[in-house]
């Protein structure tokens, strides 16, 4: 049975829950989005749940933000198809939602209140964006990437055998 993530935000205006099937938080993503958004070692580290699963108190506090992407390789600036959604009352970044693939929803591993396995690896990703204070703490096993990985979060929990049914 997929494990059931229980968040909320700091002033617990909002609470949320839903089923995982990959709950390790593994991949530190250090994009300038997710360092300004999250915060905490300029990095963010996002789950993957199941969309229908998920369940909301307090969703009238829910605020949206699409952040708008800049590159210096890119002529222009464009509005990201992420939905990221944060508590009105206290700003705390609650999940991100994409509508690409509608069938996840990816909470901010920062806003769950319950019990999370430990990773027994990390993946850095987006490294080309991190700030330059950031020193990632790169473990041996550890995989980096200047921009996304191949592997998607379902792949590396099944590689791994961590893929909870």
């Amino acid at each position: 049975m997929p494990m059931l993530l229980k968040g909320s935000c700091h002033c617990g205006s909002v609470r949320f829950e839903a089923m995982s099937h990959t709950p390790i938080p593994y991949q530190l993503c250090y994009c300038s989005i997710c360092r300004k958004q999250q915060g905490g070692g300029g990095y963010a580290i996002n789950l993957a749940a199941v969309t229908s699963t998920l369940e909301i108190e307090g969703e009238e506090h829910l605020g949206l933000y699409r952040a708008t992407i800049e590159d210096q390789e890119r002529p222009h600036c464009e509005t990201s198809t992420g939905e990221r959604r944060f508590c009105t009352k206290c700003g705390a970044g609650m999940w991100l939602y994409d509508p690409t693939w509608p069938d996840l929803i990816h909470p901010f591993a920062s806003a769950i209140d319950t019990d999370l396995p430990v990773a027994p690896e990390r993946v850095h990703l987006m490294l080309k964006y991190k700030a330059a204070w950031v020193e990632p703490n790169v473990g041996d096993n550890d995989a980096t990437f200047e921009l996304y990985p191949e592997e998607s979060i379902d792949a590396w929990h099944k590689k791994r055998g961590l893929w909870v049914d």
